[in-house]
């Protein structure tokens, strides 16, 4: 029997390196965000010196795995089995879930993933418990308090670090404004005085509390002379501070740098817990089981010892460490949740992510209705004083970065401060709730959300704000399921759990892969939005024009053949298919457009006025011809849903032939574009012309059958709908074509 436990125990330990590889990926962007952002320093440097914070951290923590122990179960009402029941459970539903997040690249807490798939697990052998045994109650098994100051911490953190962010931020730009250069001959020793000290403060009150070298002396002699270290620090550092100002350092890149090593740190030596907590507290179980409990039985040996403080054995924690910082560097999911965060936070406006919501709409009219309210009642000269402050055309940004250095200390020193604070408190304040949430603070404080992008910001907020109280609702359930599935499915279920965890894992990396490879086209976006060379901007709009309305034309393709061969074969779930890609497709075109235009302002004067024309007019045959589709695909879905009678074979034989003609257009117009040859284009031309006369001859011999009562005139109406939108497709397809040729030329010879 042993045995078994024994590889599960195994499988724990091997599932925790996932759970440390995928948890980096995740809570990465709570310490790079800022240095990558503001382009503190190479990427490579960025990572190095959150490499080190991450190894140190984890190092020196003392392994303070109490909350995996008993922090929601009461183990010494627990046996053996259940235990180890219950732990399997939580790292088959972490490693999981995670791995879905960072692929979506969401950024979501470690720690509610943790506590609420220990609470699913808990409840689900809880109440097994309390069905065999009346003596027990549900509050003799679990401890509720914690799971409930999770959901608090939500709440708190939230509130707090947006409201802090967006109020800091506002007075340091008031202070240095966006020309900060010219501001900081003296002020930036003060600045510099007090960041360096909240961070350090920050690194012994939440990074170090719990290291190893800190012992119950060091800690109380650090909070008897909290005030003295405090003062020391301020001085010593204005003082070195100014110092180096006078030397030519840019004291805001020293800064950012010191705050992403504190911030790495902290979370290496707190968060250690959510990825190394469960397999560590299952081998402890195992090592007491088989020391202590081989005679009861895995059934009846009580886990008491679970209510002792853990000792963590420094090898683990040293191997922990180097794992994350492998994570760290190597994982591309990493760089994904990162850009989420960086792309909402950004200075200028460019491609946005998400969408646009009704919360989010009603929340900007409030917002604008509260600005213009406090703005009557504001004096014009404090008006225009403040708006000198916030001149965004002189910002000092890096080329590449999405907003400056200001931002970016502010971001990681009141984090820090605002963490520190809280753990002082003891208020149960989030790191990756507080570093998120002071970010978006930071940039509606920096005016970064103008009306044009700020109800897209706001649904990206709303977006990852939902995101963590939806992993609290899916660790718990899932966790539940699993636990249940496990208990009552024995070795067999074990088996069939893990295969079917390694399933999803492998799945969602073969997802994500193919996710990115579609991505790669934003590449030339990307390169476009960040040039300054008009000529360059020209080509590189060229070639993104070219991934763009390739794309389109690939859409109109598929959906086009979709669509009728679902209609003539009355298949209901094809059209349904086709409508809901239409869907998509239209989203989509209005992101290309808005990209388009902005992308525009990259070209000088000439080019704009020679180019620009046959630019907007292919976006506009490309949105005909996605919404023609769509005019197609409407009435045949409500057709065949209907259940009406379909066309008859005459009709399906005339209007089948035709549309294999035209889904062969858009193919040969596809890979003409794509390749950007135009030769014998007017072939294609002399093709459409050929098949929009066939579509009128069809659509005179309708009319003649409307004419004479041969059949269904709700059968025709439908008919000569396919026939008009399949001409306007042709139309639109041939026009696309040739203002792509125009714009694609050097000259419009």
């Amino acid at each position: 029997m042993e045995t078994i436990y024994l590889c599960i125990v195994i499988f724990l330990f091997v599932l925790a390196v996932f759970d440390l590889m995928v948890g980096v990926s995740n809570d990465a962007v709570n310490f790079l965000n800022s240095a990558i952002g503001a382009k503190a320093a190479s990427f490579k440097t960025v990572l190095f010196i959150a490499g080190i914070g991450i190894f140190i951290g984890a190092s020196l923590s003392n392994g303070m795995m109490d909350i995996a122990r008993h922090g929601i179960y009461q183990p010494e009402h627990f046996y053996f089995a259940e235990i180890m029941c219950i732990l399997l459970a939580v790292m088959l539903t972490d490693v999981v879930l995670l791995d879905v997040f960072n692929s979506m690249g969401m950024p979501t807490s470690t720690t509610v993933s943790m506590v609420f798939e220990l609470l699913g697990g808990t409840f689900a052998l809880a109440l097994i418990k309390v069905h065999n045994n009346d003596m027990l109650g549900l509050g003799d098994l679990i401890n509720t308090d914690k799971a409930l100051s999770v959901i608090m911490a939500i709440f708190v953190s939230v509130a707090i670090a947006f409201f802090f962010g967006m109020l800091v931020q506002w007075l340091a730009r008031i202070v240095f404004t966006f020309n900060y250069k010219k501001k900081m001959k003296y002020s930036i020793a003060l600045f510099g005085g007090i960041a360096t000290t909240a961070i350090i403060y920050f690194m012994l009150i939440k990074g170090l509390k719990d290291s190893s070298f800190m012992t119950s002396e060091a800690k109380q002699w650090v909070q008897d002379n909290t005030a003295m270290l405090i003062g020391c620090f301020f001085v010593f550092f204005t003082l070195l501070m100014q110092i180096l100002h006078w030397l030519k350092v840019n004291i805001f890149k020293v800064v950012v740098l010191l705050g992403t090593f504190a911030l790495a740190l902290a979370f290496a030596g707190n968060d250690l817990v959510n990825f190394i907590g469960v397999p560590l507290a299952g081998y402890s179980s195992f090592i007491d089981y088989t020391t202590n409990g081989m005679a009861a039985g895995p059934n009846d040996f009580l886990m008491s010892s679970l209510l002792g403080p853990a000792k963590t054995p420094w090898y683990f924690l040293i191997g922990a460490g180097a794992i994350m910082v492998y994570a760290l560097c190597t994982s591309k999911k990493a760089h994904n949740v990162i850009k989420t965060s960086v792309d909402l936070s950004r200075q200028d406006e460019g491609e946005e992510t998400f969408g646009s919501t009704p919360i989010a709409r009603t929340l900007v009219r409030i917002s604008m209705t509260l600005a213009n309210g406090v703005s009557e009642i504001v004096p014009e000269g404090t008006k225009k004083w403040i708006n000198t402050r916030f001149r965004k055309d002189e910002a000092i940004i890096a080329d590449g970065a999405a907003f400056d250095l200001v931002r970016a200390s502010v971001n990681l020193v009141l984090a820090g401060l605002l963490i520190a604070l809280g753990t002082s408190l003891k208020l149960p304040l989030s790191t990756t709730y507080v570093t998120f949430m002071v970010a978006m603070g930071t940039s509606l404080a920096d005016r970064a959300w103008g009306r044009d992008s700020a109800v897209y910001r706001i649904t990206g907020v709303l977006s990852v704000i939902g995101g963590w109280f939806l992993t609290a609702g899916a660790a718990f359930t899932i966790c539940f399921f699993v636990a249940m599935i496990i208990y009552f499915g024995g070795t067999i279920a074990i088996i069939a759990l893990i295969a079917l965890a390694v399933l999803s894992l492998i799945r969602s990396q073969v997802i994500y892969k193919k996710k990115k490879e579609k991505e790669k086209g934003n590449e030339t976006l990307k390169q476009l939005m960040q040039t300054s060379n008009s000529d360059e901007a020209l080509q590189l709009m060229r070639q993104h024009t070219r991934e763009e309305l390739g794309k389109v034309l690939e859409y109109a393709e598929t959906n086009f053949e979709l669509t009728v061969t679902s209609f003539l074969h009355e298949n209901l779930r094809g059209l349904r298919r086709s409508m809901g890609s239409t869907k998509f497709e239209k989203q989509l075109i209005k992101q290309m457009k808005r990209t388009g235009t902005v992308a525009m302002c990259k070209l000088d004067n000439n080019t704009v006025l020679e180019k620009g024309l046959y630019y907007y007019q292919g976006n506009d045959f490309a949105s005909e011809l996605v919404y023609s589709i769509a005019r197609l695909c409407e009435p045949c879905l409500e057709h065949t849903d209907n259940n009406f009678n379909p066309l008859d074979a005459i009709q399906k034989g005339e209007f089948g032939d035709v549309a294999e003609d035209i889904t062969y257009l858009i193919q040969q117009c596809r890979k003409k574009l794509e390749s950007n040859d135009y030769n014998d284009f007017e072939e294609e031309v002399r093709r459409a012309n050929d098949l929009n006369a066939q579509l009128s001859h069809l659509k005179r011999q309708e009319l003649q059958r409307i004419q004479s009562q041969t059949g269904s005139v709700r059968v025709s109406m439908i008919y000569l709908t396919m026939v008009q939108e399949a001409q306007n497709v042709v139309t639109y397809t041939i026009n696309l074509m040739k203002v792509s040729r125009k714009f694609q030329m050097e000259t419009d010879a």
